[in-house]
């Protein structure tokens, strides 16, 4: 039987609810489209820790630089960069509530049942973060990956603020997620559909190579603007002048934070040698992720120990430095503590550091050599690392073995490159072995490179796209 009076009551609650959404939806951009660029806002999004995300930041002080606000949004766990701080005017650093505990897992058997709760729980700190706690934007640019589910939460808050999209592309979601589960998994084929699909709806993206540009194009389809933009260093980044690495060396020992005297003596000794050129520093970053393999190094690094104790006696001491922090680090001090136990590292001293912006940057200059064990899940993705090592005139060894690895570096001119640990041995033991003068031109080369910086490459390409003359 029909009754009227309840039918009219679930009316009334159906527009009661209704217009509570409709009147509680963000608030639409309503700023000066044209030269005024105070009235421009751009939101940034880094569904990561902001100070692991060097790019990033870097695409926020540019953009403050023209006289934009920024909303940088993500995860604070790390240091932020300090020129980020000392600009509090012009850029706002929102951070978003962190996932609990109680979803986040390292066992893949429970992956499929905590991953949608905690993709569930990003999306409504993204949610609130994009259309809430910040003002409408003109613009926002989204780091891409993680994709899911940061591009279908911007794509909506985008629609509903009459906010122009852009995507920066420093690899793809899918191809992250297939290190973990198989390229064959239902999800990563799903991950990449749903990749394809919001990527469309960007106005712009920018990639961090040629190559990247090329698969947007291609297997994509993208139609819109695709701006390829190089990582370069920033301008803390030097060359720094031998009295300057004499003194940072003076002070690395105590950086790397000694457990005991003894160490301490060890360290300063190495380092009094490194001073000499009697020994050798080597450095490598990394943010422990499964894309960067170090068993690769620390394989290289155990036969050169072997080779420099019984055949090549000329070898020197290496003292190596690995910086950063990340989900795969316990395991690489674990197997370093074996292999000394089993006293297999007798010349090579190997160290973990997470430093300061200004510590990393000086580390890198006082260095011989650096070294990159990015693997790139998608063959078309390059580490910022070894631009950082570029900016301070460190040559690089790296593995090379795919697509876009020549745009980044050029064989015999700044650095080498190998494909397996045995290559990384032969490299090490050719520059540290006596040919110094390899070495030498190496380091020239990593000048010339690091001489174009990122406020050129950020103005020529980005700045063109938010700030058009």
């Amino acid at each position: 039987m029909f009754d009227l009076e309840s039918w009219l009551l679930g009316l009334v609650i159906i527009l009661a609810i209704s217009s509570l959404v409709l009147f509680n939806l963000p608030t639409q951009y309503g700023g000066i489209i044209g030269k005024d660029r105070s009235a421009n806002r751009i939101q940034i999004i880094v569904l990561g820790d902001i100070g692991r995300s060097p790019r990033m930041q870097y695409h926020a002080l540019s953009i403050a630089k023209h006289g934009a606000q920024v909303d940088l949004i993500g995860y604070r766990v790390s240091d932020i960069h300090p020129d980020i701080l000392a600009n509090s005017n012009a850029i706002r650093v929102h951070a978003l509530h962190p996932t609990p505990a109680c979803l986040q897992t390292k066992d893949s058997r429970l992956f499929l049942v905590y991953g949608p709760l905690k993709v569930l729980f990003q999306i409504w700190t993204l949610w609130l973060a994009l259309g809430y706690r910040t003002k409408p934007s003109r613009w926002m640019l989204v780091q891409n990956p993680p994709s899911i589910p940061t591009l279908i939460v911007a794509y909506v808050v985008c629609f509903l603020r009459h906010t122009r999209l852009v995507i920066d592309w420093h690899n793809f979601g899918y191809s992250i997620l297939a290190l973990r589960l198989g390229s064959t998994h239902p999800l990563v084929q799903i991950s990449r559909l749903y990749e394809q699909l919001f990527a469309r709806s960007a106005e712009a993206h920018f990639c961090v190579t040629n190559a990247m540009a090329r698969v947007l194009e291609r297997d994509y389809g993208i139609t819109t603007k695709i701006l390829p933009l190089h990582d370069r260093p920033a301008s803390h980044l030097q060359v720094l002048t031998e009295a300057q690495r004499s003194s940072f060396l003076a002070t690395l020992p105590n950086l790397l934070s000694p457990d005991d005297d003894q160490r301490l003596q060890d360290y300063q000794r190495l380092v009094s040698e490194i001073r000499m050129s009697k020994s050798r520093l080597l450095v490598s970053s990394t943010s422990w992720t499964p894309d960067e393999d170090f068993s690769v190094l620390l394989e290289a690094l155990t036969n050169y120990s072997d080779l420099a104790i019984t055949t090549h006696p000329h070898l020197p001491e290496v003292l190596v430095v690995v910086t950063g922090n990340g989900p795969q680090k316990d395991a690489f001090l674990t197997r370093i503590q074996s292999l000394k136990a089993e006293e297999k590292l007798e010349m090579v001293t190997i160290e973990t550091a997470f430093l300061s912006t200004s510590d990393y940057a000086e580390l890198l200059g006082s260095a011989d050599l650096g070294v990159s064990l990015h693997t790139s899940s998608s063959g078309v993705d390059l580490p910022m690392k070894v631009v950082d090592m570029f900016g301070t005139g460190l040559p690089v060894v790296g593995w090379g073995d795919f697509e876009a690895w020549p745009e980044l570096l050029h064989e015999g001119v700044n650095g080498k490159s190998f494909s397996d640990a045995e290559g990384l041995q032969e490299v090490l033991m050719q520059l540290f072995g006596g040919d110094e003068e390899l070495l030498r031109r190496l380091k020239k080369g990593a000048v010339e490179e690091g001489k174009l910086r990122w406020d050129e490459e950020w103005d020529r390409v980005a700045g063109t796209l938010f700030f058009p003359t």
